[in-house]
């Protein structure tokens, strides 16, 4: 796979992020938050199961404990968000979240010992104001839901960093199908520890959760572990920071929801600061 390839992968499952929203809206109507993200994960498990039956045996301790390590992220940045969101303003947590792409390439560049190049920094730079402008932030409040909606974002950028350093180690994609097993797992137990979980009865709630379960779900973080094999970090970061753009792209198409012309220089700004970062700088 080239990097280019890999770059097309995390930007189909950056889509199907931002695209899943209305699923989400749909199944929190009467389902219970964390037990959603619980539900999602484990049916993405089970469907992928069937079709990597012979790739699954060869499932090692060492693949085990990777997975068990990014579906315990993942479970975390699913919980933050869920309970982040209620607690602070919708614009306020929908930065926040997307903070991760700043914080990749500074924790990489901790882990590392290497300041990111040039056009990294200018990319995140922009990226940055493009999301502050997108999402319409023009204050903070230091509240629960603010700190709850950074940690998601602080756990975010660590699955990233950690997913491109174990899909170099071990099967990628085992990594990607058994992770979300450990993200079940993980989001099953505090669901049951804070909420009431109960199981889909409705045709929406199947919808919704199966509908989660499948595309972005099962697609996308197996996605993310296999492309992040082939790309930089710092790449799946950006590319990831998309994920709004195309919600709010979704929304304005299907929702019929209005996206007014800040939201739209807030959009160019997070494209052009993508494209900035993607360029290569001659030796």
């Amino acid at each position: 796979m080239t990097q280019r390839q890999a770059d097309l992968l995390l930007l189909s499952a950056a889509f199907l992020w931002g695209s899943s929203y209305g699923l989400m809206k749909l199944g929190a109507e009467t389902l219970t938050p964390v037990s959603i993200a619980s539900m999602r994960c484990l049916f993405a498990f089970l469907i992928l199961c069937p079709f990597f039956l012979k790739r699954l045996r060869n499932t090692t301790a060492e693949i085990l404990k990777y997975s068990a390590i990014t579906g315990f992220l993942i479970a975390g940045v699913f919980i933050g968000v869920i309970y982040g969101v209620i607690g602070t303003s919708a614009s306020t947590a929908g930065f926040l979240i997307s903070t991760s792409v700043i914080m990749v390439p500074l924790l990489h560049a901790i882990f590392t010992g290497k300041w990111p190049s040039l056009p990294v920094s200018a990319g995140t730079i922009i990226v940055t104001a493009g999301l502050l402008i997108f999402n319409g932030v023009t204050g903070f409040t230091m509240d629960q839901g603010f700190i709850l909606c950074l940690g998601a974002a602080f756990l975010y950028a660590l699955d990233i960093l950690f997913t491109n350093t174990f899909a170099r180690r071990i099967d990628s994609l085992l990594l990607g199908i058994w992770q979300l097993f450990f993200a079940a797992i993980f989001a099953g137990i505090v669901s049951f520890a804070l909420e009431n979980p109960i199981c889909p009865s409705t045709i929406n709630e199947w919808v919704s959760v199966l509908g989660l379960a499948i595309f972005s779900t099962a697609w996308g973080f197996t996605v993310q572990a296999m492309a992040q094999e082939y790309t930089t970090p710092e790449r799946a970061a950006f590319i990831f920071s998309l994920e709004p753009v195309f919600a709010a792209i979704f929304a304005f198409f299907v929702l019929d929801e209005e996206m007014g012309i800040t939201a739209l220089l807030g959009a160019a700004l997070i494209l052009i600061g993508v494209w900035v970062a993607g360029i290569k700088r001659k030796n």
